[in-house]
């Protein structure tokens, strides 16, 4: 049986305010499209109490705040934890250590006047479940004689589901320089492994302090793998990651596995399972990432647990902090998961029966004896809820939505389409159609994702959801260079292998006209980051193919993009992944921008780390130089992703605007 009881007060909040925006507006209205699509999500981050009594999960507040709300599954009413305002810290997760205690991450971005740079920053803090008293810092308290700057304080590597209330957190220690003699000088640098008492703040060392080192516990308490990311004197580092790991019992370190550049990474591990005594870990076999496990014992037995000949395997699944693996993940036309667990595989396969129209169904997280499970289920149209599975009672709880301003609206299905290349590579993307229309004639989006290492799947997404919404068919290809395809469809990468890249960006376009799905003097592009880079690119590549271009957050100078890391630790392999040669101006748009016939909307973020605003600043500038339709849209304090829903309501409405200018509906 299904019951539905549990609709949070916070989503149920989201849900009205928006509604209510909405309404002012003309049914899809541009207006109101823009505003319940540009929405923030009603609850993500959502976490189980160890005894299953209760969840917690974030939710968007006014403006940028972002606030964490707890809860009593058995009468359905929730508190406010802790919240955030957005300039600059917002919550990032939040996450129970015990029924009363729960420990929340704030991150965030600040101008550094001393260097002129952005630089990130984030902090652990342990509060009550109830009401959000007495918060405690969690990492190593900050002194006036710091070394160096505190980008983070630590990590949570193992949340202790047999001691609730503490937690194994990899703590960075930062030595003091300066003091005078006469005072204690803290020494110790790098990162350490302390037990932690998340409410009295006890802590009992584990593991000595090492730079460059992280460590990854079996998820009850033993520490059993550490690496050592290489780097020179100056601090930059060199790619390599070093592996060792202990047999159970030891405290001594051997070696496991060095990769020689982290940019190719030819091991990945995933997890410790201490009941098996072995490490689940990626390796490459047939150019492609298959699942291994290698004995912990002193042997480094390695066993093939599973491989595809299509795609990567990509992760592996518990159903619970610290709970045994139970299977693994991969993505082909959909994403799948296979357990070789017998128990959850009748699980899943009874929850798919359950919630037929929602097939992606995700464990979250569990109660502490396992017995409780937080599920979300989600699909092409739907994008996600959140259930409470009992598993001796056998019942089934929503607990809350994801985005429930949606309910009632018809959502675009989203088809996985193969796209012929010309030189007969076969491109597998998505196509999403607008509700209602025939699939003749229509003006379409290209829309290629970011990265460029990572890739677009089937599911559920806000961008595409609103093109289709307007009457936009939505075409979203896995160009060659996107990830989880295997050494040969990652060709370098999308940017050492531009070409290649946009020129099946471009046939994808192409495609959308010859099948007679899209009107071929109605087609426009849209990106994000490197898919605002692709947009800029393709339409300087071919001026004449689209009416439109929408480029948020892009790229646009690659030698801009490598001498904006030369500050930072990883410049070398920014400049290595780039590379050098003519590609780095034949495959920037800043210095093809008088090629580009169609008018840009450029939208960016000031605080953007990942890629500077002065990219689209300067790309802005080269347009309008060349006598081309250019605007900037830009938004003060918000970074990358533009976590703010009036901010992404403001751009979902100019480029709603643009494209009827352009290519109509």
């Amino acid at each position: 049986m299904i019951s539905l009881k549990f609709l949070s007060g916070g989503a149920c909040l989201a849900a009205f305010a928006l509604a209510a925006a909405a309404a002012a507006q003309s049914p899809n209205s541009l207006a109101a499209d823009a505003a319940l699509f540009g929405a923030r999500e009603a609850a993500f981050s959502a976490s189980l109490s160890p005894d299953g009594s209760r969840v917690l999960y974030l939710t968007p507040g006014p403006g940028r705040q972002t606030i964490a709300l707890s809860g009593d599954l058995s009468t359905g009413q929730f508190s406010r934890v802790v919240g955030s305002d957005g300039d600059p810290e917002s919550l990032s997760w939040c996450h129970f250590a015990s029924t009363a205690r729960v420990v929340c991450r704030f991150g965030g971005l600040v101008h550094s006047k001393s260097i002129g740079e952005l630089l990130g920053f984030s902090r652990l803090i342990a509060l009550d479940a109830s009401g959000g008293g007495n918060p405690k810092m969690l990492g190593q308290s900050e002194s006036a004689y710091d070394a160096s700057l505190r980008g983070w304080d630590g990590e949570i590597i193992d949340w202790l589901v047999d001691a609730p209330g503490s937690v194994m957190m990899a703590r960075l220690y930062v030595p003091e320089e300066g003091k005078i003699q006469s005072r204690v000088q803290r020494t110790k640098s790098g990162t350490g492994v302390d037990r932690v008492d998340v409410t009295t703040l006890r802590r009992t060392p584990v593991e000595d302090a090492r730079d460059g080192a992280e460590f990854t516990t079996d998820g009850r308490g033993n520490v059993r793998l550490m690496s050592i990311t290489g780097a020179r004197n100056s601090g930059m580092l060199t790619g390599e990651v070093r592996y060792f790991y202990r047999t159970r019992g030891s405290r001594d370190w051997k070696s496991l596995y060095n990769v020689k550049n982290v940019l190719d990474a030819d091991f990945v591990p995933l997890a410790v399972d201490g009941t098996i005594d072995a490490l689940y870990a990626l390796k490459k076999l047939g150019g492609r990432y298959a699942l291994y496990t290698v004995k912990l014992d002193g042997s480094m037995a390695e066993t093939l647990i599973a491989q595809n000949p299509r795609v990567d395997i990509d992760d592996v699944v518990r159903f619970g902090t610290g709970q045994r693996v139970i299977g693994y993940t991969f993505a082909e036309d959909k994403r799948k998961t296979v357990y070789f667990d017998p128990e959850f595989k009748a699980l899943a396969e009874s929850l798919s029966g359950a919630l037929p129209h929602l097939p992606l169904i995700n464990f979250v997280d569990s109660s502490a004896d396992g017995n409780k499970l937080l599920v979300i289920a989600a699909s092409d149209t739907d994008p996600g809820r959140y259930y409470l599975f009992d598993r001796q009672q056998k019942t089934l709880s929503e607990a809350m939505r994801v985005r429930p301003d949606l309910d009632g609206r018809t959502m675009a299905s989203v088809k996985p389409v193969t796209i012929p290349a010309p030189d007969g590579a076969a491109i597998p993307g998505y196509l999403t159609l607008p509700p209602g229309r025939e699939a003749k004639g229509l003006p379409a989006i290209v829309l290629p994702h970011g990265g460029p290492s990572a890739r677009d799947e089937w599911g559920f997404d806000w961008l595409a959801q609103f093109l289709a919404a307007r009457g936009y068919a939505v075409l979203q290809p896995n160009y060659r260079g996107s990830a989880g395809f295997g050494d040969a469809w990652l060709n370098q990468n999308g940017f050492r292998g531009w070409r290649t890249s946009i020129g099946d960006v471009q046939a994808s376009a192409r495609w959308l006209a010859t099948q007679g799905i899209a009107d071929p003097s109605k087609l426009a592009i849209v990106g994000w980051s490197y898919g605002g880079y692709a947009a800029l690119q393709a339409a300087a590549n071919d001026p004449s193919l689209y009416k439109a271009v929408v480029a948020i957050a892009p790229v646009t100078d690659l030698a801009q993009l490598k001498q904006e890391s030369q500050n930072f630790a990883d410049a070398h392999l920014v400049e290595k992944f780039v590379g050098t040669g003519p590609h780095v101006t034949e495959g920037s748009p800043l210095r093809n921008a008088a090629s580009i016939a169609a008018p840009v909307l450029l939208v960016h973020g000031d605080m953007d780390a990942n890629v500077r605003i002065a990219q689209s600043q300067r790309m802005h500038s080269a347009l309008r130089s060349a006598g081309k339709q250019s605007d900037l849209l830009t938004f003060k304090g918000l970074d990358h992703h533009l976590e703010d829903g009036a901010a992404r309501t403001e751009m979902l409405t100019r480029i709603g605007a643009l494209l009827e200018r352009t290519i109509g509906r």
